[in-house]
């Protein structure tokens, strides 16, 4: 079992010393180079270098593993060594201490597990940035996963944040970066409240849990801001569902599931799901898409969910006019007319990554294994860390990480999706909000 450094000292020196570490063993490698006069190949140390670090956040959880987990998801930016190891943040972490497991429920239902439950696993079955999960069983037979986080996860949030942010302004300039930093800094302190992500489920609940969708169902009277619980739902993690399943039948099946949930938010709640790693998606044995982990759920202004959606038509039609409004109006761009040489740079890069991303919309069916559209994909992930401004309204960091957390999933699957009925939900929307003009192709 794990100890849990919660004190700014030691996460701020155990994050010193992962440095450390990985930085003497790229200097060896690179030495070795030099010495024997030839490159030896550097994937062992990519991967030695990850374990290191995986295994340094899994201590430190909370906003540090945060930051594994969204590596998780850069695959198309790290060596494929770190985008790998650094999967299992999404729902392999270490557990803490049973006893401090006990202490802690104790603590906020009033009185240990064996005594509130039926039964109670003191063995956490999934562990991930800011708390564990256990199966237990209530007094009626209800099977239930009870959600504990970690101590002292809000309070190491501005430490953990400061130091991060170090690191990023190495990376990143601008006047929006401070925005940025302000929106993640808000989704976390929400996702370190039990009872908003409680109120979450249930809107998931009662919106989507039926027919192709099975979320949850928030027990409030085991719940605080510290402990959640509700009802189990039991499937298997994309990562386990590609070890057990060749079939790519299953895999278009699974894919189908996971386009159709993305593409049923798009309605006048302006909510989406915005946690769209693998850990966060069971199939289930009925053949179902599981839905999990309600903590950072993004509730968009109108005005920028619908500009948003809008893009889509924008960059399918390839309309340039109505593209720059938007950009302006999304605050990518400052001006629509006289764009500087570098806002010029980027309103391209931007025109040719939204091509790429409308175009399996283009398609009744759609192969996400399609090798020209994956590496497009990889080369506009990676030219997009050039720029090191942030552009754009904030609302995006959370909506285009649930919109490429769906394509990267369906990129792992290999799937081939009915693009259709998600198609038809979103120009549906538009035109409810009379945003599809005359000889707009749809």
């Amino acid at each position: 079992m794990s100890d849990y450094p919660s004190s700014k000292f030691q996460r701020g020196s155990t994050i010193a010393k992962t440095g450390l570490k990985m930085g003497t063993n790229y200097a060896k490698h690179h030495l070795k180079n030099v010495l024997q006069g030839k490159k030896n190949n550097i994937r062992e140390v990519h991967r030695k270098n990850a374990n290191i670090m995986f295994n340094e956040l899994a201590k430190l959880r909370g906003t540090a593993l945060k930051m594994a987990q969204a590596m998780s998801l850069d695959s198309a930016i790290l060596p494929d060594e770190f985008a790998e190891i650094m999967t299992q943040a999404q729902y392999s972490v270490p557990p803490i201490n049973k006893a401090l497991i006990r202490t802690l429920i104790k603590k906020e239902l009033g009185d240990y597990p064996e005594n509130i439950f039926a039964s109670f696993e003191p063995d956490a079955f999934a562990a991930a940035s800011l708390g564990q999960v256990h199966r237990a069983v209530l007094k009626d037979g209800t099977s239930v996963a009870v959600k504990v986080q970690y101590p002292n996860v809000r309070e190491t949030i501005d430490s953990d944040l400061a130091m991060v942010k170090v690191i990023y302004q190495q990376l990143v300039q601008g006047k929006l970066a401070d925005d940025y930093f302000a929106e993640v800094r808000e989704k976390l302190i929400e996702e370190t409240d039990y009872l908003n992500e409680g109120a979450q489920i249930r809107f998931f609940h009662d919106n989507y849990s039926r027919g192709d969708f099975v979320t949850p169902e928030w027990i409030p009277d085991l719940s605080t801001g510290k402990v959640l619980t509700m009802t189990f739902i039991d499937g298997v993690h994309l990562t386990e569902f590609l070890r057990r399943h060749d079939d790519q039948e299953m895999k278009n099946r699974y894919g189908q599931l996971i386009w159709d949930f993305f593409h049923a938010q798009i309605n006048d709640s302006y909510t989406v799901h915005a946690d769209a790693h693998p850990g966060n998606f069971l199939y289930t044995n009925d053949d179902r898409l599981g839905v999990l982990d309600f903590g950072c759920v993004k509730t968009c202004p109108e005005d920028f969910f619908t500009r948003y959606m809008s893009l889509f038509v924008a960059h399918f039609n390839q309309h340039e006019e109505r593209m720059l409004r938007l950009y302006k109006d999304l605050d990518i761009i400052d001006e629509v007319t006289d764009l500087s040489e570098s806002e010029y740079a980027f309103v391209n890069f931007t025109r040719r990554l939204g091509r790429m991303f409308v175009s399996p919309y283009h398609n009744d069916q759609f192969d996400f294994g399609d090798e020209q559209f994956r590496e497009e994909f990889n080369v506009y992930a990676r030219e997009a860390v050039g720029y090191k401004e942030p552009r754009g309204s904030k609302h995006f960091i959370f909506m285009a990480r649930a919109h490429l957390g769906m394509y990267q999933m369906l990129m792992k699957l290999d799937a081939v999706v009915d693009v259709r009925p998600g198609k038809k939900r979103l120009f549906d929307f538009l035109n409810r909000h009379e945003l599809i003009q005359e000889g707009d192709a749809v």
